[in-house]
């Protein structure tokens, strides 16, 4: 038996499953996703650890909030000049080449952190992270669906992107106990040391990265010559059952729903940024001045961060529905965002569980984002729309640490933390508007 997409009266999709087919796809899990996700905790680590490294950097090196907002955001624009090419590029060479290079690239920027004694320093090598981590991000969704038919993708990007939520579980815990335990060792500040021993690690995955990855399911000697056939049937099934989605390059610059995602993605990473670079500085706000101590309350809120990732992917999945999906989880965010501009710095326990109420419902409506502009574009249009709805809304990522850096070196972080929840609130508003509803796939049988 094998699998069968098929198109029923009215546009809707089915797919026969079989054990065969079930078994394929978890081999396909088990040999990418793992990996996968290895290089985005890497990446994810590698992006934030300035916002643990910063609870001491700061001081040390005399450097204002404002400072800190714009280095941090700084890589965002790094992102935005490079992330299309990057994508373009992977379609043209391969994705374990292109995956490879960047890794390599943000490991030894990482470790030249640890030099930084200016501000244009600071500055111009987070802007370098962002320019070789470009691509990453947007490249392995690309990545992912040449594995997986648009049924099993929600579900697929939510445990990729869960990635990013145990970064933050790792990350926290490790960064504040090297900063702990070995500041001034060697003569360097713990800061020092976070930048270094988290920055090795990427090299080294980055040479793992060329001989581990397969570039598409046709090369995967991983798999039998049974297997592969099976596997690119049910794909190419999939591109039929959808029918047409734009191809062309230039076409999908000028297709008004991308500019449209865009501005839905904006407003979701707005509110993203804020909480991945603040959040340890809110932690503090409320009372928790150890770095370490700091370090695993925000691995406990990343923790339910990555739980809500997985499972509203999963329900989206299954309920075949993802506008509301990710609207709705935005929307919690907000409101979140909103408590949390109340009570800092006063109620650590609200301030907490507001904290983690932003953090859970933001990174929950992520993954399930992807799934929208995959359902209208394909090939090349993939290629570039996918990277320049990521790259354009990433200056988000540039706006919102250095508006909070200002704000709060001004005394009012909570008109921070206010504005920032009302542009995650019009992520609902934008969906409902611009975003017609639409049959992905029916569940399966």
């Amino acid at each position: 038996m094998t699998a069968n997409a098929m198109i029923e009266p009215g546009g809707a999709i089915t797919e026969a499953t079989s054990p065969q087919v079930e078994a394929l796809y978890k081999k396909v899990i088990w040999r990418l996703l793992p990996f996968l996700m290895f290089l985005w905790v890497l990446a994810w680590i590698d992006r934030v650890n300035v916002g643990f490294a910063k609870l001491t950097m700061l001081q040390d090196l005399q450097f204002s909030e404002t400072v800190y907002g714009l280095g941090a955001g700084v890589f965002f624009l790094g992102y935005f000049f490079f992330e299309v090419p990057s994508n373009m590029l992977l379609e043209r060479i391969g994705a374990k080449r292109t995956l490879a290079r960047i890794t390599i690239g943000w490991g030894i920027i990482c470790v030249l952190m640890m030099f930084v004694t200016k501000p244009w320093q600071f500055y111009s090598l987070r802007f370098l992270l962002g320019v070789f981590e470009a691509g990453f991000y947007p490249g392995v969704i690309l990545y992912l669906t040449y594995w997986f038919p648009s049924l099993r993708r929600a579900k697929v990007f939510g445990l990729f992107m869960s990635a990013s939520a145990l970064a933050g579980v790792l990350g926290g815990p490790v960064a504040g106990t090297i900063m702990t335990q070995l500041g001034g060792v060697n003569g360097w500040a713990g800061w020092q040391w976070v930048f270094l021993l988290e920055g090795i690690p990427s090299i080294l995955a980055g040479l793992a990265t060329l001989y581990y990855l397969t570039d598409k399911p046709e090369h995967a000697h991983w798999l039998s010559a049974d297997e592969r056939q099976l596997l690119i049937g049910d794909l190419e099934r999939d591109r039929q059952a959808l029918g047409h989605r734009e191809h062309g390059v230039l076409q999908s610059l000028k297709n008004p729903i991308v500019w449209k995602f865009i501005a839905i993605f904006f407003c979701i990473i707005m509110a993203n940024s804020a909480l991945t670079f603040f959040g340890p500085t809110i932690v503090r706000e409320v009372g928790f001045t150890n770095p370490a101590t700091v370090g695993w309350i925000m691995a406990a809120i990343y923790a339910c961060g990555a739980a809500g990732m997985i499972s509203n992917g999963i329900h989206s999945d299954r309920a075949n529905e993802v506008r509301y999906h990710c609207g709705l989880a935005a929307l919690a965010g907000a409101v979140g965002l909103t408590v949390l501009g109340f009570v800092v710095p006063g109620s650590a326990p609200i301030a907490l569980l507001a904290l983690g109420l932003a953090v859970v419902g933001t990174m929950s409506a992520i993954p399930v984002f992807w799934q929208m502009p995959n359902h209208f574009l394909a090939g090349s249009a993939a290629a570039v729309g996918i990277a320049l709805i990521n790259s354009v809304a990433n200056l988000a990522g540039f706006g919102a640490p250095y508006l909070m850096g200002y704000l709060k070196d001004a005394g009012a972080i909570s008109n921070g933390l206010w504005i920032v929840a009302v542009v995650e609130a019009a992520t609902f508003l934008l969906i409902v508007k611009f975003v017609a509803p639409f049959e992905r796939r029916s569940k399966p049988a």
